[in-house]
């Protein structure tokens, strides 16, 4: 009911995307990857649609990167194949794993422990298919993965590759350089960028150099992927996912302009408080998500209010948030009652987690109404 709708109208609060916007991010990491002379194996746990993911691969439907075997499915069901969990394995849902290596054409597995290649063996997959693995290193970021300098590294990629080359399949390696996360503008992301990519190459030289194959090597952040440096056309793959949105978080990192940033949270002015300086508005964390509200920063870490840099988001429950004028001074005529605002996310990933439906606008007009998947 709300294709053709003005923005202003919509029930708040209301998540936004702006289509040509995201077109451009995508189109424009598409050709990062075509200079590079490198795959782009888009992530699609920012947005977690079938529409995102297909402006992502050029409409192409292979080639992706997911979080969750619900992801997995979601797309699976939606033609999408070539699918990568980018998620250590999870052995407790092996069968699941099964079924959509079995179903699909290629459904490729990360793990990062000998016990995870242990439950791939003894869970061979039928007529005559292999299991399909990435080994997952930590070039820094700290999260999972094996350290490539650590010898037990090349050990286990040695095992993956030859202990029964007719059930599993080394395919190659992954890296998710999250460490530029904590960087202030290119120069410092691209520094993270190439040591990340040289620890990769130099793990794959090894393992070469030992006789171990290992076709693919693939890196991936927003941040590193929206400056790429030249060291990454000696790699296979890239695989950022953020940046089909963008958001707050990642102008300030410097990955991105402010217009390049196609998500919003519309939110509604609901009340007028003059001995307090505030408005109350209908967006909630439950709509924004607190993330961006750490080190200090508060709510108003959160968002920024678009086209109104005097204000600030002080206060975030459940269902209300509470803005004021950053000189004390809020002019409440000017905000009526009823009057839309928007927010733009600190993290996109996470606000979208928090809405069953985008309101997907160009120039102001609902064109499409975009559902994610949701679960784990």
């Amino acid at each position: 009911m709300w294709l053709g709708a003005h923005l202003d109208t919509l029930p708040t609060p209301a998540l936004t995307i702006d289509r040509t916007t995201a077109r451009r991010n995508a189109e424009r990491m598409r050709e990062h990857c075509r200079t590079l002379g490198v795959r782009l194996r888009p992530h699609v746990k920012t947005h977690k649609t079938l529409e995102g993911g297909l402006l992502a691969t050029g409409g192409t439907r292979r080639g992706i990167a997911v979080s969750t075997l619900a992801e997995a499915r979601f797309f699976a069901d939606g033609g999408f194949d070539d699918i990568l969990l980018a998620y250590p394995l999870p052995t407790a849902r092996l069968e699941e794993c099964a079924g959509l290596a079995q179903r699909l054409e290629a459904f490729h597995v990360l793990l990062d422990r000998p016990e995870a290649l242990a439950s791939l063996r003894q869970r061979p997959l039928a007529h005559g298919k292999r299991w399909l693995v990435w080994l997952k290193l930590d070039c820094g970021n700290g999260r999972a993965g094996v350290r490539p300098m650590d010898p037990a590294a090349l050990e286990l990629a040695r095992a993956i590759a030859n202990d029964a080359p007719e059930e599993v399949t080394l395919v190659g390696v992954y890296a998710h350089c999250g460490n530029t996360y904590g960087c202030s503008g290119a120069d410092a992301i691209q520094a993270i960028a190439r040591t990340t990519t040289n620890a990769v190459l130099g793990f794959v030289a090894a393992l070469r150099q030992a006789g171990v194959p290992c076709p693919h090597a693939s890196i991936g952040s927003t941040p590193s992927c929206s400056h790429p440096i030249p060291e990454m056309s000696q790699l296979t793959e890239l695989h950022p996912g953020n940046y089909i949105f963008y958001d707050l978080q990642q102008t300030q990192l410097g990955s991105c302009q402010p217009q390049d940033v196609a998500i919003r949270v519309l939110t509604r002015v609901i009340g007028h408080y003059a001995h307090r300086g505030q408005l109350l508005v209908d967006c909630g964390w439950t709509a924004l998500s607190l993330h961006g509200a750490g080190a200090g920063r508060g709510p108003q870490g959160c968002a920024a209010i678009d086209g109104h840099p005097e204000l600030r988001l002080v206060g975030l429950t459940q269902e209300h948030g509470l803005l004021e004028h950053a000189d004390g001074r809020m002019d409440f005529g000017k905000f009526p009652v009823g009057s839309v605002l928007a927010l733009i996310p600190y993290h996109a990933c996470a606000t979208a987690a928090m809405h069953p439906v985008y309101y997907v606008h160009e120039e102001g007009q609902v064109v499409a109404l975009w559902h994610p998947v949701r679960g784990w």
